[in-house]
Parts: C-alpha cells; structure tokens; sequence
C-alpha cells in the first residue's frame, strides 16, 4: 500500500448546514449524489450524511458526541494566517476549542470544530515548508535525533 491519503469522508448530521460551513470558509464544493466533494490540494474532503457514511462501512451509526480521536490539520505559511482562518471560521458557526498561540513544537496554532464536531487544527509550522499547492514532505532528517 502506498502511503497516501486521497480522500477524507466526514460524516455530518445535515449536508446543507455543513456544506454552507465550509463554503462561508471560500471552499468549493461540488455536490453529486447527496455528496459534497472539495479539492483540498492535493486531496479531496468529502461530505457525506453521517448515516449513510456508516450503512456504506456497514458500521453502527452511533451519533456519538464529542471528540472522536481524529483532527484534521490545515497548515498554513505564517501566524497572521492561523488568526485569519480561526476568525473566518468562527465568523462560519465554528467552535473556537483552542484558541490561536504558540505551540510546543515552535510554531502557532488554534483548533476548531465544525458544525458536526469534527475538529479541525489551523497550524504554522516553520519546520514544515509548503509547497506551491499547499503540500507537506517532511524535511530529511525529520524526527532523528
């Protein structure tokens, strides 16, 4: 299996609700088959009603609250982008969980949950530079001692 993900699927409780939220953010989507699909550079985000979400991994739809031990991370290029996207985003109906400030790491972040709780990271990592599209390749070396 190549190490690669294509597609992130977020199981919401209301397509129109979520889809508004992350358009109000100036994502795209494209809706098909009660799906809404957003190019998020080099992958895609997937909107997809939570219960269908479940029936099609033919997993119980549980509708659990709260965190489910997954974060998404956006990167971005400098600190003034993090306090921007956080602000867009609570101006969106997002939930401010931590607010924008250092890291441990040596970098400046701030989390937020979307409509259906998903949690999402906005990060600048200066250890971490970006490609023109907005990719990550961990630099040589990375994690040594």
């Amino acid at each position: 299996m190549e190490p690669r993900v294509s597609l992130i699927t977020l199981g919401v409780a209301d397509l129109s609700v979520s889809r508004a939220f992350y358009e109000q953010l100036g994502w795209q989507g494209q809706e098909t088959e009660e799906t809404v699909f957003f190019q998020a550079g080099a992958m895609v985000v997937v909107l997809w009603g939570r219960a269908k979400l479940a029936a099609d991994a033919q997993l119980p739809d549980l509708e659990l609250p709260g965190f489910r031990g997954v974060a998404l991370a956006h990167n971005v290029r400098s600190e003034q982008e993090v306090d921007q996207i956080i602000a867009a985003a609570e101006q969106a109906g997002a939930t401010v969980t931590r607010p924008a400030g250092p890291t441990f790491y040596g970098g400046y972040a701030a989390y937020f949950t979307d409509p259906d709780g998903h949690a999402w990271e906005i990060a600048y990592n200066p250890a971490f530079a970006l490609d023109a599209d907005g990719s990550i390749t961990l630099p040589p070396g990375f994690g040594e001692p």
